[in-house]
């Protein structure tokens, strides 16, 4: 069988080797004679699974003996409110940078907990550039500041890590947690559905500095109560167990590569391939800003859209999958997230020369 190239925007690729020891392992794992699907989350074979899960993730992105990894559930989308009902801490508002959908998103769902105080927006410029920091509006007394690290739709990246004072930065880094190094100790919180760059859907992972969990609003349930999730280790309620099995393979993949510096090059490398092409042509063109663009998330649109469907079409008798760009932008979606080959882009940006020699 030949695998396709998957360019979806998540539920996304997987790193082959991870995917052929899930299925050595599904009907045994280790000679317990179970699947892991099978295992009590309470059982010694799955509190194995989950430390080594935690320890590897701990080793790759340096977390600081300070912060709490919590591997919980409900995606980004649940800590859109998990987030401010646990860090408000008695604060009636929260600071949040527009760059985009899920930015929005957000926004929208902070402002049922606390005022959600917009200090930029790229929404003007048509969201194809993140303001500068010199032009955040920061509230001292804010509870916290809130970005969207990759905005996975419209395909802009933080290549920086914003100062903001002593006020926690939180970011959403769904698309692209573990694709670079990270300097955990600059982020009061760090969030991410597992669906992209980690695992399957199912899992999303906090990393939270201690001294910011405690004093959830009374509202909050038990299972979406950092204190009460990182107290049990992450077992308050039953946890995503095959998510988290297959994201501890992910992270043992990425430690087997070199790294996040090693998979971060990697990644600069495919990004490059497909941006200078992009910068190269007339027919196809990239929205976003070049200081700002996504190494994860490539959006593009062709000169014509007539040739849209045409273009899907023929990328999809090639085997590549998914390169539809979201309904909101239209256009194209390129996502070469870690498990993205180099070989992929070059095959669609081999493709897409193609295409265009017949359609230009």
């Amino acid at each position: 069988m030949t695998r396709a190239y998957n360019f979806s925007a998540g539920p996304a690729a997987l790193p082959e080797p991870v995917l052929r020891q899930a299925a050595d392992e599904m009907l045994d794992w280790h000679g317990s004679g179970m699947s892991v699907m099978e295992m009590s989350h309470r059982g010694k074979e799955f509190i194995a699974i989950h430390a080594e899960a935690e320890s590897l993730l701990r080793k790759l992105l340096a977390v600081p003996a300070n912060y709490k990894v919590l591997f919980l559930q409900g995606g980004a989308i649940g800590q859109n409110a998990f987030v401010p009902m646990n860090l408000l801490r008695g604060k009636v508002s929260a600071d949040f940078v527009d760059t985009g959908e899920w930015s929005k998103k957000t926004i929208k769902e902070a402002q049922k907990y606390g005022n959600a105080h917009v200090v930029a927006s790229g929404k003007a410029g048509g969201y194809t550039a993140i303001p500068p920091r010199d032009s955040w509006q920061l509230d001292p007394n804010a509870a916290y500041v809130h970005i969207c690290s990759n905005e996975t739709i419209g395909g802009l990246e933080y290549h920086w890590t914003p100062e903001v004072g002593a006020v926690p930065l939180v970011a959403d880094m769904s698309s692209n947690f573990l694709s670079k190094p990270v300097d955990v100790s600059k982020y009061g919180l760090i969030y991410g559905g597992a669906q992209k760059n980690i695992g399957p859907a199912g899992l999303t992972i906090v990393i939270v500095r201690d001294d910011l969990i405690g004093q959830a609003l009374p509202i909050t349930p038990s299972a979406f109560d950092y204190r009460q999730q990182a107290d049990a280790d992450s077992m308050l309620n039953t946890p995503p167990t095959y998510a988290i099995y297959v994201a501890g393979l992910v992270f043992k993949w990425l430690d087997a590569q070199g790294g996040l510096e090693a998979i971060a090059a990697h990644n600069r490398a495919k990004a490059a391939l497909l941006y200078d092409y992009l910068d190269s042509t007339a027919f196809y063109s990239s929205p976003v800003a070049k200081a700002d663009r996504s190494l994860m998330n490539v959006p593009f649109k062709l000169k014509d859209e007539a040739l849209d469907a045409a273009f899907l079409k023929g990328a999809e008798e090639r085997r590549m999958l998914q390169l539809k760009g979201h309904r909101s932008v239209g256009g194209m979606r390129a996502s070469i997230y870690n498990a993205m080959p180099v070989e992929g882009v070059r095959a669609l940006v081999a493709y897409m020369k193609e295409f265009e020699a017949q359609h230009g």
